[in-house]
């Protein structure tokens, strides 16, 4: 009898039904022929609390810290002890097994855990499925792979489970009894890759609390040139006041070159036009998939990834989620038609962007080289019913399919035009952009594009019209949304300091993983580090309290983002875990040794933060000012006040 243990049972129904023969449910399991197929429900085994390696460390103590296992132990979750005895009565009659976990990291720990947890000793196959769909999951039973040769991954996802082990029980142990000696009552939760993402909502709700907006003026001018009118802005010298960026800092100089403009008389001194060429956005991996239905659809992180996990288990219209790869198997293009017209032609806005491909066409998307254990996210070839799915789960395949179709369309090309005026001895400068071909750019956007110059020609004159200045004030940084933590996440090389450091996060891929980071955002609101505030995500009082009375190095992203890439390492053989984790070891020594109740103290007792709904101080939000000289008018909005907010208790 051969044994499939699949990571899930909806996996596990998809192979049943792929094997030859009737299938018969038994318990906890499906049986097909010589097959039975079960599953896991998620991680059955979880490692061992600290009072399983000595009952001391049930009562929390500093002097107890690190506590270190010398023998690792996992233990049965409470709620899977009958699905372990499932499977271990099933393992009994087997003479074949078969892991069918997901094709990723975690995927690969979490049924392997199991198969050696319950004393398996014979060989394994691997089965890698990324679509449920049957033929897809018929491919994959003819083509399973030895499980021998994953075994670097398991090593990677086994390394991390006990680093996130070690890291956050002792650190949280620490913080929490420091916690507790500066008079805090609770758990103070701190993780490797948790609280560097409350580090960045800290410092960046820092940023807007201490900003200090400064005006600024820019003057404009409208022109009347040969073939019609434009507007240009001043460049004003250096001999002006400027801030770093080049805005104009007093409005006294705009005010007097813009009283001699009604009128002047200038020329086109300069003139630069440019052919640019765009290629279609590439398909989408979970992370920038996030990012873009929580700017479209205010989505958070979290429900994105349940919509896609339905859309590929429950409706088997897309492919494995969980990726972080943008590039699609060579493969895939050759049944590209065939595949998105059965997807597409039942939606009438589907339908409408299947109509504008054109299959013949080569797009980098289709790269073997970049895929990896998964592939981006796309539609499987199930037709899409829009009544049979909600109106969140219809959202979002239109979208995964959008991208995958727009591999099909020509690439946007545009000229874009700059143009500098010489009037009254002064520089003024114009932009403006026109499509020359909208290629996949409709499928994107129906918004109008800004005009585009009228023609021009370098040393035509140009007349004033009219000006006017626009009083501004420098704004502070916007909070972090949904979209714009993950993105973080995702780029965290920006929010890296030291530049060698900075170099190397470039090439890895970030803060957490695409299967963790919306787990991540969600713990931190379930624990109360963060809420969210209209679109906003805000750090609480005792979330800004933890950053500030944790050591700097723990609170930042360079430490768990270059975890992830010595855990690639280790998943490609390049890394072993041991030194893996002996370099953590000690730096935790050097953290535990930071732990001080009196920093603790003065951090609950300065912190300000969020309540729901009520945040003690943020940004000053003001309107722009718009004021004009021409003709010798001058209008100006309203500044709207900023928000008296309440302080957190």
């Amino acid at each position: 009898m051969r044994l499939i243990i699949a990571e899930k049972p909806s996996l596990a129904r998809a192979i049943a039904d792929a094997l030859p023969g009737n299938v018969q449910r038994r318990d906890g399991a499906l049986e097909v022929g010589d097959n039975v197929v079960s599953w896991c429900l998620g991680h059955l085994l979880e490692q061992a609390a600290p009072d399983a390696y000595d009952p001391r460390f049930k009562q929390w103590r500093l002097d107890h810290l690190p506590i270190i296992p010398d023998t690792w132990r996992l233990t049965p979750r409470p709620k899977a002890r009958g699905q372990l005895k499932v499977l271990r009565e099933w393992l009994k009659r087997a003479d074949r097994v078969v892991h069918a976990g997901d094709p990723d990291r975690e995927g690969q720990l979490l049924v392997q855990e199991v198969i050696e947890h319950l004393g398996w000793r014979g060989p394994v196959e691997r089965l890698l499925i990324s679509d449920l769909n049957r033929p897809a999951v018929v491919r994959a039973l003819d083509t399973m792979a030895d499980n021998r040769d994953y075994q670097p991954l398991y090593r990677a996802a086994q390394a991390r489970s006990r680093a996130d082990w070690l890291y956050g029980i002792n650190l949280s142990r620490a913080w929490t009894l420091t916690g507790r000696q500066a008079g805090h009552d609770g758990v103070l939760s701190v993780g490797r890759v948790q609280t560097p993402v409350l580090g960045l909502v800290v410092r960046r709700d820092n940023e807007i609390a201490r900003f200090v907006p400064r005006p600024f003026h820019v003057l404009w001018a409208d022109l009347r040139v040969a073939a019609g009118t434009l507007r240009a802005w001043w460049q004003p010298g250096e001999s002006h006041p400027l801030d770093d960026q080049g805005r104009l800092l007093q409005r006294g100089p705009a005010e007097a070159l813009g009283a001699r403009l009604p009128g002047a008389e200038g020329r086109l001194t300069g003139l630069e036009a440019q052919h640019k060429r765009q290629s279609a956005p590439l398909p989408y991996s979970l992370s920038a998939l996030q990012v873009d239905a929580a700017r479209r659809y205010r989505l958070s992180a979290k429900r994105v990834l349940d919509l896609c996990q339905s859309l590929y288990e429950r409706h088997q219209l897309i492919t494995y989620p969980r990726s972080d790869c943008r590039h699609l198997p060579r493969a895939h293009r050759d049944e590209a038609r065939a595949t998105l017209t059965r997807a597409c032609q039942g939606d009438e806005m589907l339908a409408g962007w299947l109509n504008g491909a054109d299959f013949a066409r080569r797009s980098r998307a289709y790269d073997d080289a970049k895929v990896g254990a998964h592939h981006a996210l796309a539609p499987t070839g199930k037709p899409f019913d829009a009544a049979r799915l909600s109106r969140e789960e219809a959202d979002i395949f239109r979208l995964i399919a959008r991208n995958v179709l727009a591999q099909f369309y020509p690439a946007l090309e545009t000229r874009e035009i700059k143009a500098e005026f010489t009037i009254l001895d002064e520089r003024f400068r114009a932009q403006g952009r026109e499509i020359l071909v909208p290629g996949w750019k409709p499928l994107f956007t129906t918004r109008d594009e800004a005009p585009p110059l009228p023609p021009l020609t370098e040393g035509e004159s140009a007349t004033v019209v009219e000006a006017g200045i626009d009083d501004k004030e420098t704004r502070p940084p916007e909070p972090f949304t949904d979209a714009s933590l993950i993105k973080a996440m995702m780029n965290i090389a920006r929010y890296v300091d030291d530049p060698a450091v900075k170099r190397t996060l470039r090439d890895t891929d970030g803060l957490g993983t695409e299967a963790t980071r919306a787990g991540i955002v969600e713990t931190l609101l379930d624990r109360g580090y963060l809420v969210r505030q209209g679109g906003a995500l805000r750090a609480t009082r005792t979330g800004q309290a933890l950053i500030a009375a944790l050591p700097d190095a723990a609170t930042r992203p360079e430490r768990t983002a270059l975890w992830e890439q010595r855990l690639r390492a280790i998943a490609e053989s390049q890394d072993q875990p041991a030194p893996f984790l002996d370099a953590l070891i000690g730096d935790l020594r050097t953290l535990l040794a930071a732990a001080d109740s009196e920093r603790m103290r003065q951090a609950l007792s300065g912190a300000e933060g969020f309540t729901a709904g009520k945040p003690t101080r943020g940004a000053k939000r003001t309107t722009n000012r718009r004021g004009k000289t021409g003709r010798g008018k001058r209008t100006t909005t309203g500044r709207r006040t900023s928000r008296t907010r309440k302080e957190t208790s």
